[in-house]
């Protein structure tokens, strides 16, 4: 399936002073975000207790959410889920509000609602420590620096180092960009964020490498031919899959993001968020930086 009838002419790297320009600004303003605002922590990082409760009938989140701060006298995150009524309650109470408890959180939450509330049920109860909390902050960490790494290492054996620097420059710039967003839109950093990042850099991994594999089949195919414009062309010929697989993919995340509900709506958000970067970095980003490592070399020589 192909998107053009024939093979797009576009001048692309002739262009990409504009698309460095758009993620420099970008990334100034993630920047911004991150110094201005900070990384909001969700219960897996920070520690804290999740509560679900299944109301009977429909919750009024707004009440729920005033009985729980008039208490503990800090914000509470309250969402719904499960099925189309919306009957049961995730209740994120934070480290500090568990403590306040002294662990009797079950007895705490009845307190709270029966005397507005008639006909719940808590369902479950899981406190993660803070010790535990920062522990899986450093395995998140890990997780993300390892696989960064070990595309370092395949991409510099399966094509040449430079392309792999230009694939980890690349994947870093989706990274912070879709973690700016994330923090401007005030979205808590939690295991499933780190999941969807995870994700992404697979993704546009996936997508870089296509690219490349064009390019170095046209630097072979016209060795004569300069750099420039072999990979201004090979753009080109891969923009096709590149546009058909992102606008597919963007489709299905869209749909998740509307009808997923709460529950995957910050996974669905970081997607959509990274489709589009990644999609970006991988004409705008990895191609570029790869000719000008090149030119870097050949000046040094």
């Amino acid at each position: 399936m192909r998107l053009f009838s024939k093979v797009p002419k576009l001048n692309i790297m002739g262009k990409m002073k504009y698309g460095f320009i758009i993620s420099a600004i970008v990334l100034v303003g993630s920047a911004a975000s991150y110094f201005s605002k900070g990384i909001s922590y969700g219960i897996d990082f920070s520690g804290g207790t999740l509560i679900q409760i299944k109301f009977q009938d429909d919750p009024d989140l707004p009440k729920i959410r005033t009985l729980f701060q008039d208490k503990i006298k800090t914000n509470v995150n309250i969402t719904t889920f499960g099925d189309a009524e919306g009957k049961e309650v995730l209740i994120t109470l934070s480290q500090e509000a568990v403590e306040q408890q002294n662990g009797d959180l079950s007895s705490f939450v009845t307190e709270t609602l029966t005397a507005d509330f008639s006909g719940f049920d808590i369902r479950r109860v899981e406190t993660v420590g803070p010790k535990v909390g920062e522990e899986l902050k450093t395995k998140a960490f890990q997780a993300a620096l390892y696989a960064l790494i070990g595309i370092l290492i395949y991409v510099g054996f399966r094509f040449h180092v430079r392309y792999g620097l230009a694939a980890v420059v690349a994947l870093f710039h989706d990274v912070i960009i879709t973690m700016g967003i994330l923090i401007l839109f005030e979205r808590e950093f939690t295991l499933t964020i780190v999941a969807a990042l995870l994700t992404i850099i697979g993704y546009s991994l996936n997508d870089t490498i296509v690219v490349f594999d064009r390019i170095r089949e046209n630097v072979a195919r016209m060795p004569r031919t300069p750099l420039l414009d072999v990979i201004n062309q090979s753009v080109n010929e891969s923009l096709s899959r590149t546009v058909l697989t992102s606008v597919t993919t963007f489709i299905v995340v869209f749909s998740l993001f509307i009808f997923g509900g709460e529950i995957i709506h910050d996974f669905s958000l970081a997607m959509l968020v990274g489709i589009v970067v990644g999609t970006f970095s991988s004409v705008f980003v990895a191609s570029p930086v790869v000719y000008h490592l090149n030119a870097l070399q050949l000046k040094k020589k």
